[in-house]
């Protein structure tokens, strides 16, 4: 593990989020499922900047790496209820740099009438990111050229945060986290076997893959696909995971990788029975704000794969709550 840290060491860092996040156990839903292995449930909601959510540790490396590159601007882009440009955008605010958005709309349809100005949008504006609203059929890669190509024709330095920060220096945030589970599972006095995670851009599932392959390969990690896309989640895994194994010097194998399917519904955002259920579940069982786009289809596909005796009465689950909460808000006639 200190060669790990080394290794990563060598890569800058600022720290924007409040960690170790806590791992709780979820005692009253293991109940409520009759439930053989213990359930528990690693805290990333509550990472603190901008109110939480996976992205932050991935944006310690990643805006760390504008900071030295000289940048006073950062560029990037995401649909509306993008937990990724609002916690970039949070970042932006505390670090002092420009923040320009590439916002996306009309990738969910049939969605309540202020789903465009609330939630997640609602935050990015009030960061103080220039958002830049645009179709999701349009070229977004052109629209942030042309933002980046703006910024500099005005003397700024932009730097690009990549989608969801999922680059393989992004994913060094969660080799980290890996060690960190690590850390706490010691402290706990019990081996977790199995991480459950939602996984889209693959920098989270990436960054664990590597971690956990060097330190505990007894760990299964899980990737539940909430972009109804699943082949192209893990062709993103594992290309961001090979790369950041290769900058650490990891021995990373493919079966490390595994994203499953069923659990994203009809597509990206729209809602699933088993969303629902697993958000409400959360919420009167154990106090869990779940949103419905990520954390909630991935509690969902969690859920099931206990109730079908995927895991074993000697096993410690842990279920990766990537927060989102701001999106809960833009559902609302969902749940009320």
């Amino acid at each position: 593990m200190n060669t790990l840290l080394d290794k990563l060491s060598a890569f800058p860092r600022v720290r924007l989020a409040h960690l170790p996040t806590a791992v709780e156990p979820l005692d009253r839903l293991r109940a409520h499922l009759g439930a053989a292995p213990r359930l528990w449930i690693k805290r990333d909601d509550c990472t603190g900047l901008g109110l939480g959510g996976n992205k932050v540790r991935k944006l310690e490396f990643v805006m760390a790496e504008a900071l030295a590159q000289g940048a006073d601007a950062v560029v990037s882009g995401g649909v509306v209820q993008s937990n990724h440009i609002r916690q970039t955008a949070a970042a932006a605010a505390k670090l002092g740099l420009e923040c320009h958005l590439a916002v996306m709309t009309g990738r969910v349809p049939k969605v309540d009438p202020d789903y465009n100005d609330t939630g997640n949008i609602l935050l990015d504006r009030l960061f103080g990111a220039h958002c830049v609203m645009l179709d999701w059929k349009a070229d977004r890669n052109a629209v942030i050229a042309s933002l980046i190509d703006g910024l500099k024709a005005r003397g700024r330095k932009p730097y690009m945060v990549p989608y969801g920060a999922s680059s393989a220096l992004g994913a060094m945030g969660f080799v980290l986290a890996a060690i960190e589970l690590l850390d706490q599972a010691r402290a706990l006095g019990t081996r977790f076997t199995h991480v459950v995670h939602a996984s889209g851009s693959a920098g989270t599932q990436a960054g664990l893959a590597v971690g956990l392959a060097a330190l505990a390969p007894h760990v299964e990690l899980l990737g539940l696909d909430i972009d109804a896309e699943p082949e192209r989640v893990e062709r993103d895994v594992m290309r961001v995971a090979h790369e950041a194994a290769a900058m650490l010097d990891v021995s990373l194998h493919d079966r490390s990788i595994a994203v499953v399917p069923g659990y994203a519904g009809t597509g990206y955002g729209l809602p699933t029975d088993g969303m629902l259920e697993a958000v409400k579940l959360g919420a009167r069982l154990e106090g869990l704000v779940l949103d419905p786009v990520y954390a909630g289809k991935g509690f969902a596909g969690f859920i099931d794969l206990v109730r079908q005796g995927r895991f074993g009465k000697d096993d410690n689950v842990v279920f990766w709550h990537t927060g989102g909460a701001p999106a809960l808000f833009a559902y609302r006639s969902l749940f009320s």
